[in-house]
């Protein structure tokens, strides 16, 4: 049987990014499912003129919505591509997909690792080991989920996965208010994972492995395991040392200053900050 192609995009009030979005898969023979979680403004409206495939689902996290997308959306495709609204396929990687699609996957391959190209402030952010950044976001039906965390969420593939040498475009913010206000957030969720980690038993089940000689994200995840282990506020600041001095973030010019520095050093800060508040509450509760 010939391989086929679904895609799922999340969305809530994209329409400055959807149609970007959708018309970079136009030359894939794919099903599209919107998956829309509340959408006020124009995004419907345009999605309906690229796909008739629109669900309506609650909004609770990340994982949540992927997952419940897996187990509940008609996927007649055994394999399945997960976007989000500002994401874009290269012209070279939608060209890739469909010469892998025109012939049967080899049985043993259950996932592609595809990379992004992180867009901030038009500029692509091609340094700091910020690219290339592999995320398991294509795989076999059945094979792959996303991991129930509330931040910094991998797609597990169960299998063996190949990397794919073309690109994902990232548009990661609109303004530098909407990247504070969504860091912030995020940070809020990250500190209360790390502090509930260390101060009771976690499910490990079903995340990424973190192993240093594993696969891109496997090895990824490693890194910030060890990153974990130092001491608040010490490790955003040899993190950010490291990510534009070392590894020549500064090359990214002026918008690479903005983004190490937000993303590298003030957002992770920002987390270590709230870790020291959760646990300075609990020192006070128990006292």
């Amino acid at each position: 049987m010939k391989d086929s192609l679904s895609v799922i995009v999340l969305t809530y009030n994209e329409e400055k990014n959807i149609r970007a979005c959708l018309e970079s898969l136009k030359l894939l023979n794919a099903d599209i499912f919107i998956v829309d979680s509340g959408s006020t403004d124009a995004t419907l409206a345009i999605c309906a003129e690229y796909t008739a495939n629109i669900v309506h689902h609650p909004f609770e996290n990340y994982s949540l919505q992927r997952n419940w997308a897996f187990e509940n959306l008609p996927l007649n495709s055994n394999w399945i591509l997960n976007l989000d609204a500002d994401h874009r396929l290269t012209p070279g990687l939608a060209t890739e997909l469909v010469r892998i699609f025109d012939q049967p996957v080899a049985g043993d391959i259950n996932g592609f690792l595809i990379s992004r190209q992180t867009i901030f402030m038009n500029k692509w952010i091609k340094h700091g080991g910020h690219y290339p950044t592999y995320h398991a976001i294509l795989f076999r039906k059945g094979f792959g989920h996303c991991e129930v965390k509330p931040y910094d969420q991998h797609f597990k593939v169960t299998g063996k996965t190949q990397v794919i040498k073309y690109d994902i475009i990232d548009i990661i913010t609109d303004s530098i208010n909407t990247f504070i206000a969504r860091h912030n957030h995020w940070a809020t969720l990250e500190a209360r994972y790390q502090f509930n980690k260390l101060s009771e038993e976690i499910n490990a089940d079903g995340v990424v492995n973190a192993r240093f000689w594993g696969n891109p994200i496997e090895r990824r995840r490693y890194i910030k395991k060890q990153y974990e282990s130092f001491p608040l506020f010490v490790r955003p600041a040899i993190y950010y040392v490291i990510r534009y001095f070392i590894r020549l973030g500064f090359l990214d010019g002026p918008e690479g200053l903005i983004f190490h520095f937000l993303q590298g050093f003030w957002f992770r800060f920002l987390i270590d900050a709230k870790i020291y508040e959760l646990r300075k509450a609990a020192k006070e509760e128990a006292q």
